[in-house]
């Protein structure tokens, strides 16, 4: 349903509704942003995206970068169970967008670098765009070769381009990249990274000057980039980058960093380095650090139902128009959430100044459509959020890695991961989900942290919870709680 002035709104009209902006530029990024999961914190709980791994090759070597595994539980980038030919990625988009309606966006991210792989991934593409004009293209790559194809990007209407950009200081970079092959020619070293930066900051100013939207990757590396992230964000925010992602580096095994010892960074040095680069540049806070041949809901991995097995059985049964009618829908429930939120912050002002202020942290399970929605024993991640003054903060995503973090160390059936989850979420109060078993909960008491049962909207629900953690709970010994 789309709003109009007649039903209440003043502002400018977009295909999401009514949506207050102050200038045209405002209201162009928004219908850019709407649907994309990636680029939208809010469009993430509600549409999906897939990723076609149709570009094996790469021409860099990055020394935390390992693509050798193939590990259904295994979720980071680069990792992919099969590569695609251009055309089984054009049947797999049409089939997924038909059985999954809130797909919106079909990008191309390795399991190498899209541009290292030009033929496959243009013409992976211009397949897409022809027979499913209504899916957004987006490009993720490592811009050592965005400047040879920026005419081809924009002629096939890839609307997003994200960059990985893990330093704009040579000296820096160098100990990022073990080589880059650019022109024939292998470069190490310095060399290696001065070329690389040059070409990515080069491509990053193409790509913005042409109106296409930006995002930058960013691996934090302890001991390596982490202070110098901050000239990172400074920097692609003046060559137009839109949104600035900073990742926590995944230790691969068989990696350079892994054999240096390169640890990864702790949850608060996550937190405190995007709040000091939060004033150069809006920061992405909800990233999953997706396969290459991710498919669904982030958060949730659907790719096992639409591998080439199943897709030689697989009929498309795409429909536009029913897909258009569904992720209307999505946007209202988008655009309701905006309303309920603007009339929090009134609400939360006047309560703020009557009332003493306490922030209180929550761990969420979901699987999205933003509901508090999946068991503590189903989770792979928390959603971590803080409520203060009936306002509702996304901080951002806290994965457990135990159950897999390449072949050799999947965990076994049944192998206790609560210990890693009272460390993954220590410094929240409260954990929300939608079911826990007794033990989980009794050791979640043990260690501070009050598990409660309730199934419903995320922000809602928290808002409730927050007046119960305040005015209610008396440290009941092992009580899991279930607010109504």
């Amino acid at each position: 349903m789309k709003l109009t002035q007649k039903e209440g709104c003043s502002s400018k009209k977009t295909q999401s509704g009514c949506v207050s902006v102050s200038t045209n530029t405002r209201v162009d990024l928004d219908e850019k942003i709407m649907n994309h999961p990636c680029y939208s914190e809010e469009a993430h709980h509600y549409f999906a995206r897939m990723h076609v791994a149709v570009a094996p090759a790469c021409n860099i070597q990055c020394n935390y970068c390992n693509r050798m595994y193939d590990c259904a539980n295994e979720s980071r980038p680069g990792v992919v169970s099969e590569v695609l030919k251009p055309e089984e990625a054009i049947k797999k988009s049409l089939v997924v967008a038909g059985e999954i309606p809130q797909l919106s966006v079909i990008g191309i991210a390795g399991p190498g670098d899209p541009l290292a792989n030009p033929e496959k991934t243009l013409a992976t593409f211009k397949g897409i765009r022809e027979q499913a004009s209504d899916l957004r293209l987006c490009l993720s790559t490592n811009g050592l070769k965005l400047m040879d194809y920026i005419d081809e990007i924009q002629a096939l209407d890839i609307e997003h381009v994200t960059v990985t950009i893990n330093a704009v200081d040579p000296e820096i970079g160098k100990d990022i990249y073990s080589w880059i092959y650019y022109n024939g020619k292998r470069y190490k070293g310095l060399e290696a990274a001065e070329i690389l930066i040059k070409q990515q900051l080069a491509g990053l100013e193409a790509l913005t000057e042409r109106g296409i939207l930006c995002k930058v990757n960013s691996v934090l590396i302890p001991g390596v980039n982490d202070l110098h992230l901050k000239e990172v964000s400074k920097v692609v925010k003046e060559k137009g980058a839109f949104l600035h992602n900073i990742m926590p580096i995944i230790v691969a095994e068989d990696t350079e960093f892994a054999r240096r010892g390169i640890r990864e960074p702790l949850a608060e040095e996550l937190n405190e380095l995007r709040s000091s680069c939060s004033g150069d540049m809006k920061m992405m806070k909800h990233c999953r650090q997706c396969r290459a041949d991710a498919v669904g809901l982030l958060g949730e991995d659907r790719s096992e139902e639409f591998t080439k097995k199943h897709l030689e059985t697989m009929t498309s049964r795409y429909d536009p128009i029913k897909r258009s009618e569904h992720q209307e829908e999505l946007l209202q429930k988008i655009f309701n959430n905006r309303v309920k939120r603007k009339r929090r912050e009134v609400k939360g002002a006047s309560f703020g100044a009557q009332n003493k202020s306490q922030v209180i942290r929550f761990a969420v399970t979901s699987r999205g459509d933003g509901d508090v929605n999946l068991f503590l024993g189903q989770a792979k991640e928390f959603m971590i959020y803080e409520v203060e003054n009936q306002q509702v903060k996304f901080i951002g995503i806290r994965k457990l890695l135990s159950h897999c973090k390449g072949k050799s160390s999947c965990s076994q059936e049944g192998a206790d991961t609560m210990p890693e989850v009272v460390n993954t979420i220590k410094d929240c109060q409260m954990l929300v989900c939608a079911g826990i078993g007794e033990g989980a909960n009794k050791f979640l008491n043990e260690h501070g942290i009050i598990p409660i049962v309730q199934e419903g909207e995320i922000e809602e629900v928290l808002l409730q919870t927050s007046m119960f953690y305040r005015y209610f709970y008396h440290g009941s010994t092992y009580a899991t709680a279930s607010v109504n």
